[in-house]
């Protein structure tokens, strides 16, 4: 019986060589699918005593079968940023679970194209819901989506933004555990290479690590960027060559950590602390590799679109927060020369 509990469309239709659409819409009475396709798949149901969850009845009379994200990120970086893959995984991985789909835009960072793909998509019927990322100040999306009657859940900090639609983060918990490793390791002066200021996210950070260190009376500098590794290679070599003092990196992502590194390598600084917000496999390559946040990309990207499927059932939300993350130190936790 237990195995019989985990049968989902997905598997239904791994089983009968056809497609989780037609499946759903077999399992549904929606129309689509020959009269023989709908008893095929009805009976290897029965057999296998699948039974559709209460999301998933709910979800059978959804207009599209799609949830949306569109992506204010430059589509080659985004190629390159782990963080955003894992999480996607995540969400995939729910989708096909309920028999839905995935509709993904990248749309750069000009303004107003994640606004018009908004606007097209409601027009067109083409999603459900839609997941948010990279909240800004004065987001204009959640009344936008409001105005659409597009359902969603966004990504961030600050529960008021959208009450009962945001799945939370811990930045000061983030914050704390960095910033305190660092400060064990004897470090005094600290540089955070962070992402765009226009970012709430960023913000948040940028106000969690500047506590956390004058609670251990750590001088602190901010450098914003566009979280590539050029960026990251950039500013930390001319931080470091300015300020000699900065014995400790804190970057926002891997990709700036990985520049990060290489800036410090080439300038003979392997004494200098580093650690990334974000952990992937490109934190754990090479002869030293660097301390980081494992946040669970994937994990998030599931319990986010766990939200939005009960969203769209018309149910409570079970889970509302990200999972809590945890500290990997690497060989690059060194300590402080005075500590030593």
């Amino acid at each position: 019986m237990a195995g019989q509990a985990r049968v989902t469309i997905g598997g239904l239709a791994d089983r009968l060589g056809l497609s989780k659409a037609s499946v759903s819409y077999a399992l549904n009475g929606q129309p689509g699918v020959s009269a023989e396709t709908r008893q095929r798949v009805l009976a290897l149901a029965e057999e296998l005593g699948w039974h559709p969850s209460s999301s998933a009845r709910a979800l059978s009379r959804a207009r599209s079968d799609a949830i949306g994200i569109v992506l204010r990120r430059d589509p080659g970086l985004l190629g390159a940023e782990p963080y955003y893959m894992s999480l996607l995984a995540g969400v995939e991985t729910e989708l096909g679970a309920a028999g839905l789909s995935l509709l993904l835009r990248m749309v750069g960072m000009d303004d107003g194209l994640d606004v018009a793909t908004y606007r097209r998509w409601s027009a067109e019927r083409r999603v459900d819901g839609v997941m948010l990322f990279d909240i800004t100040i004065d987001d204009p999306r959640p009344a936008l989506l409001d105005g659409l009657g597009l359902h969603y859940v966004l990504h961030g900090n600050r529960e008021p933004l959208a009450p009962g639609r945001v799945l939370l983060y811990d930045a000061a918990g983030d914050a704390g555990m960095l910033v305190d490793h660092l400060a064990g390791l004897g470090h005094r002066s600290l540089l955070h290479i962070r992402g765009p200021e226009e970012f709430e996210h960023e913000l948040d950070r940028t106000d969690a690590v500047r506590a956390r260190a004058a609670a251990h009376g750590m001088r602190v500098a901010f450098e914003s960027s566009d979280y590539s590794m050029e960026a990251g290679e950039r500013i930390a070599a001319r931080a470091v060559a300015e300020n000699p003092t900065i014995t400790a990196v804190i970057t926002s992502n891997d990709l700036l950590a990985l520049g990060a590194q290489a800036a410090l390598t080439r300038a003979g600084r392997e004494d200098v602390a580093l650690a990334s917000w974000d952990d992937s496999l490109l934190c754990r390559l090479g002869s030293r590799p660097i301390t980081a946040l494992a946040r669970y990309p994937e994990e998030q990207g599931r319990r986010a679109t766990r939200m939005l499927l009960d969203q769209l059932a018309g149910t409570a939300p079970t889970i509302t927060t990200a999972r809590r993350s945890s500290l990997l130190v690497r060989a690059t936790s060194v300590r402080a020369a005075a500590a030593a």
